[in-house]
């Protein structure tokens, strides 16, 4: 049998091209195979947009994958199944496989799940992540606001339709990044108003790219409707 190639979960950044590091540089040029999330009507992933600046695609195996966004647990296995088997018919012929992830693969990334499947499945396989720089820590660079100093507490906290769990969260530690809070924003500001912080949170939506937008004044975000990767810094 020949050697299995490895599979690297491969952190890219926020969303700037230049906040890659030098590892994952290195590994997109060596490994033949590329796998990236594979977005609905054409949309193109951070991650893919910016591998692209820095590999010629052409003289790589591209591989889109599709993660089903459904609840249906069967549906689910089929796709993830039908997933990891794909990425093992290249690891399996001896060829490492980088799968790119926005941020880093250790957060709350795609990757962490087809690491798991791939370890249960074939536990052969060797899985190396290689760290990026995440969206929170990218937040606190362009705010200006240090997420933790000294003694102080920090949370990562994906936002929830759950007013007394959200409230928790900030009154518990020193400063809370809620991920994901576009679908809650309206909860969050209810939130933030009955703790009297609103002028301690800022908003930011895709951080460091091209389309980022920061708002400081969150009160403006009242009723609106937010990208998918928008998060939120409460510090007090």
């Amino acid at each position: 049998m020949s050697k299995l190639g490895t599979l690297y979960g491969l952190g890219v950044g926020p969303g700037d091209p230049e906040l890659i590091t030098v590892k994952a540089f290195r590994l997109l040029k060596e490994c033949p195979v590329i796998a990236y999330p594979r977005k609905k009507r054409g949309a193109k992933s951070y991650a893919l947009a910016i591998t692209e600046l820095y590999v010629n695609t052409e003289q790589k195996e591209m591989m889109g994958l599709t993660f089903p966004m459904t609840r249906d647990k069967e549906a689910l296995e089929i796709q993830w199944t039908k997933t990891v088997e794909s990425v093992y018919a290249h690891l399996i012929q001896g060829k490492d496989v980088a799968f790119v992830t926005e941020g880093d693969p250790m957060i709350y990334s795609t990757y962490i799940h087809l690491m798991r499947l791939m370890n249960e499945r074939h536990p052969e396989v060797k899985a190396v992540s290689i760290p990026g720089i995440s969206s929170i820590n990218a937040s606190a660079s362009r705010l200006g606001i240090p997420l933790a100093d000294g003694d102080e507490q920090i949370a990562i906290v994906p936002a929830m339709d759950d007013y007394d769990k959200m409230r928790k969260a900030i009154e518990e530690h020193d400063c809370v990044v809620f991920i994901k809070v576009a679908k809650v924003i309206d909860l969050m500001l209810s939130v933030l108003r009955d703790l009297s912080l609103v002028s301690k949170a800022s908003v930011l939506t895709k951080v460091t790219s091209s389309e980022e937008e920061i708002w400081r004044n969150v009160d403006e975000l009242q009723g609106r409707e937010l990208e998918y990767l928008t998060l939120m810094v409460v510090r007090k």
